[in-house]
């Protein structure tokens, strides 16, 4: 089992790498100079999205995990 704080950092980094491309293709097709600064920004959105899916995740995970302690215990 993976860790949340790596799991939050692994999630950042591909967001922020998925958004700089998506970024910096849209701002390449006004200029190179556009091209820079959508990638720049594309990676600041796509990490943002990124730290809050991860804790969104877990925090699923938790109560899908609590969820499951219960049931046992009502079928005993």
């Amino acid at each position: 089992m993976r860790s949340i704080r790596l799991e939050r950092a692994l999630s950042r980094a591909r967001h922020a790498a998925i958004g700089a491309a998506i970024g910096g293709a849209v701002g390449g097709l006004i200029s190179r100079k556009t091209a820079s600064t959508g990638g720049a920004v594309g990676a600041l959105v796509g990490a943002t999205i990124g730290e809050k899916r991860a804790t969104a995740r877990s925090r699923f995970e938790q109560v899908k995990e609590h969820g499951q302690g219960r049931i046992e215990r009502v079928r005993r």
